[in-house]
């Protein structure tokens, strides 16, 4: 995304990443299908990913590995209660819920972020981010056909997991943020998927995952969730929040579930209702109206590691 500068290179990689998450979703709803548990798909994908990613910064450009000893703890915390939180919870909710649920539930992501930037940060969203909050929900309710679900008969476990989802969402997106603003967005994901992947090794016994017998077409959908599942998007969405900050790069996430819609009519041959094409419209009006009518931000994580490297004495 280096090509293309500013905001705009910022909403191209939350729409990439949303699209990516879309398709992994299905991905991981065939592996549980297919008898694999949630332990075992996200010890694989966090191993997978942290051993790719830092095996490509090392011979790419072993600069971006370098952190500081004093933010040990940062790193450790953003992948454990952020990242490593956010794979489990997440997937744990697909095998107890349907994919459409479980990704509302976690989109209630983008108002917990909100919030969170006018309480602490004292950031005062304009009219237009809001307007594009409210209706990238509503959006994503109509998409994902909520309206025909039972809400309050699903599966309650599934139900409190895809909360926490949103809530594990959040955290990762607000401190992956707040690293960004001295770290590049590639080595705080690396160092994240690294405390993640130790987490969850320690968790469910060393490499555990491993060792069953998957077949071709199983191994085929691990790597593929491993790398265009967890390492692509969540890079991408980092580079998003370091160019447009976490409360827009999650509005703009909300293109998941339209991209999953969009890829279950290709393969699937499902087609979307009335009501789900309205919602698919709204949020992507919603992402446009966001990323036209751009609100002046000089506290994006790039604007502010620039100015730091321009006056190292700030």
């Amino acid at each position: 995304m280096a090509a293309i500068q500013g905001p705009a290179g910022g909403y191209l990689c939350a729409i990439l990443a949303a699209v990516l998450w879309g398709i992994s979703g299905a991905a991981a709803k065939f592996l549980f299908q297919s008898g694999m548990t949630p332990f075992q798909l996200v010890q694989l994908r966090v191993t997978i990913a942290a051993g790719t990613l830092f095996l490509w910064l090392a011979v790419r450009d072993r600069s971006l590995l370098r952190i500081k000893r004093r933010d040990v703890g940062y790193f450790a915390l953003l992948g454990t209660f952020g990242l490593a939180g956010l794979q489990f919870t997440y997937l744990y909710t697909i095998s107890k819920l349907q994919v459409a649920p479980a990704i509302l539930l976690q989109y209630l992501a983008p108002g917990l972020i909100a919030l969170h930037a006018v309480i602490f940060f004292k950031d005062r969203l304009g009219p237009w981010t809001l307007a594009a909050l409210v209706g990238s929900f509503v959006g994503c309710y109509l998409v994902v056909g909520a309206y025909t679900l039972a809400l309050l008969s699903l599966n309650l476990a599934g139900i409190v997991s895809g909360v926490l989802s949103a809530v594990a969402f959040s955290w990762y997106s607000i401190h992956g943020e707040h690293g960004m603003r001295r770290y590049n967005p590639w080595t705080v994901l690396a160092y994240a998927l690294a405390f993640g992947a130790l987490c969850w090794n320690v968790l469910y016994s060393p490499m555990r995952g491993l060792f069953h017998g998957y077949s071709s077409v199983q191994w085929a959908g691990i790597l593929y969730i491993g790398i265009m599942g967890t390492l692509l998007p969540f890079g991408l969405y980092l580079e998003g929040v370091n160019r447009i900050r976490s409360t827009r790069a999650s509005i703009t996430a909300t293109f998941e579930p339209i991209a999953g819609g969009i890829v279950s009519w290709i393969f699937l041959g499902e087609v979307l209702t009335g009501f789900q094409l309205a919602g698919a419209l709204l949020v992507i009006g919603s992402i446009v109206v966001l990323s036209l009518r751009q609100e002046i931000d000089d506290k994006t994580p790039a604007l502010i590691r620039a100015r730091s490297q321009h006056d190292p004495g700030r």
